[in-house]
């Protein structure tokens, strides 16, 4: 009976690093095409772009969809090693884990509305160089994304950072929790005409402390 239990957790375990390798490959080859689109369209030989940034946006929308699910199905809830987990996560901990769930849930979004944006970019830049009508009205936009991009990028290198403390326990969840709405905020309506910044959202941090973690 016990030789049978040791084979079949032999059987599980290799079942799962074939399924984790399948899904490690399925990931690198989704960026490999991505990047092979990505080069097709900046190259000036290709005039019709609108297929190859469709299937861009479609491969980095299903990338997103397949963190997400591995995420939610990395150790599952009815697995043993997941309620193990259950009964031994103290309540602090367990609030730390979800913070740092949320914080990575947000990046993982503002990296993709980049993404979004990029390619939005590089859309309107074909289309300038085509059409002269409202060429002023598309540079606009294309000025636009770019600050949003800018912005971007900046709330994703604060929210890594404060990731990154948590892990080291050098900031309160409290801390973490005071800033959620601004920032949800943030996500949700900064492309909006009448969304108005709270420019002080990190200022009840310890900034010395994110100031020297960003280097």
């Amino acid at each position: 009976m016990a030789d049978k239990r040791k084979l079949q957790g032999e059987i599980d375990r290799c079942l799962k690093k074939v399924s984790e390798g399948v899904e490690q490959f399925e990931d690198i080859w989704q960026k490999r095409l991505r990047d092979q689109i990505k080069t097709w369209v900046a190259s000036n030989e290709i005039k019709d772009k609108r297929q190859l940034i469709d299937n861009r946006k479609l491969i980095e929308t299903q990338m997103e969809r397949f963190k997400v699910v591995e995420r939610e199905t990395k150790t599952k809830a009815y697995s043993k090693e997941g309620l193990g987990l259950a009964q031994k996560v103290d309540p602090a901990q367990k609030e730390k884990e979800e913070v740092g769930q949320w914080l990575t849930n947000t990046i993982d979004t503002l990296n993709m509305q980049v993404d979004q944006f990029e390619s939005e970019v590089e859309s309107l830049s074909v289309q300038t160089r085509k059409k002269k009508g409202d060429k002023d009205q598309k540079q606009d936009r294309i000025e636009g994304l770019k600050r949003h991009i800018e912005k971007h990028r900046y709330h994703v290198r604060m929210l890594e950072t404060i990731l990154r403390m948590l892990d080291n326990d050098s900031i309160l969840v409290d801390a973490i929790r005071k800033i959620k709405d601004d920032v949800e905020y943030y996500v949700d309506s900064s492309q909006d005409p009448d969304f108005e910044e709270n420019e002080f959202l990190y200022d009840d941090l310890d900034l010395e402390d994110i100031r020297e973690a960003l280097g």
